[in-house]
């Protein structure tokens, strides 16, 4: 029996499979934390598999609560538009299935001052310091 819940690792997708990488990176890291939760990846167009179908998986799985943690940096079009009506259609042909979706990336608390931080000292200036959240 699998666990009853979940995290979907949802990102665009991409034709070059290596693309990927950086996703599954995170997937393996994540599972590795928290081995308790099941942790999958779902892509939303280009690669396989998609996210209804991920989601079906789950459900068959015995996984009652899902949530869809976005890789993507913003809200755009994608994340206000698509995710929302795939959500939809699981949860209409699967009621007994909790589905929530988090915030995309930049929108995630000290995502932004991590990000700056990393890009200056990659690029050789003095980083910011660190803030709590």
């Amino acid at each position: 029996m699998g666990s009853e819940s979940a995290i979907i690792l949802f990102a665009h997708g991409a034709r070059d499979v290596l693309w990927a990488q950086p996703v599954e990176r995170l997937r393996a890291a994540m599972a590795a934390a928290r081995p308790e939760l099941r942790i999958a990846v779902a892509y939303l167009e280009l690669q396989t598999p998609n996210l209804l179908d991920t989601l079906g998986a789950l459900a068959a799985e015995g996984v009652s609560a899902i949530d869809i943690a976005p890789i993507f940096w913003s809200r755009g079009g994608h994340i206000a538009r698509d995710l929302p009506a795939l959500v939809a259609a699981f949860t209409a042909a699967t009621p007994g299935v909790r589905v929530q979706v988090l915030p995309v990336l930049a929108e995630l608390p000290g995502m932004e001052a991590f990000v700056a931080r990393a890009i200056l000292a990659k690029a050789g200036g003095a980083p910011l310091p660190e803030t709590r959240t």
